[in-house]
């Protein structure tokens, strides 16, 4: 199979910032694995439900054709996706990098293997901004 890349996400009001790092992690493996983050633990991280339905969400990641395999992310620990997908690489926005989280998951990558690559982070548009604008709608 080649090396075997995992893009975990929300991938909540789907826009450009998932599309990059969903584009450049394809250049970067032979394998592409889109983990979707299931509401409950989106809402445990972000203390609010995703807007779009996590089933939905698989959909339109899944109709892109950017990548090989979407699966459920069903952790908020990453290096626990690892035991269940055996990645490579795993690819984040690089507003992880430097962070407790990010460090933590470098080194156990590193402890089996694998490693964190990062990609710039799309400032001009994110979920977090979308959703403040609808909600400053209603």
């Amino acid at each position: 199979m080649g090396r075997v890349g995992y893009a975990p996400g929300v991938y909540d009001m789907f826009h450009i910032g998932h599309l990059n790092i969903l584009r450049r992690a394809r250049e970067h493996c032979d394998h592409l694995i889109a983990g979707v983050v299931e509401d409950d633990v989106v809402t445990r991280i972000k203390g609010r439900p995703p807007v779009v339905p996590h089933d939905e969400r698989m959909e339109v990641v899944r109709a892109l054709g950017l990548v090989d395999e979407v699966v459920s992310d069903w952790s908020s620990d990453k290096f626990e996706m690892w035991k269940q997908l055996r990645y490579d690489v795993l690819f984040k926005g690089d507003d992880w990098k430097g962070t407790e989280k990010g460090t933590r998951l470098e080194r156990l990558l590193g402890e089996v293997g694998a490693q964190v690559h990062y990609f710039p982070y799309t400032a001009s548009t994110s979920s977090t901004d979308l959703r403040r604008l609808l909600e400053g709608l209603s």
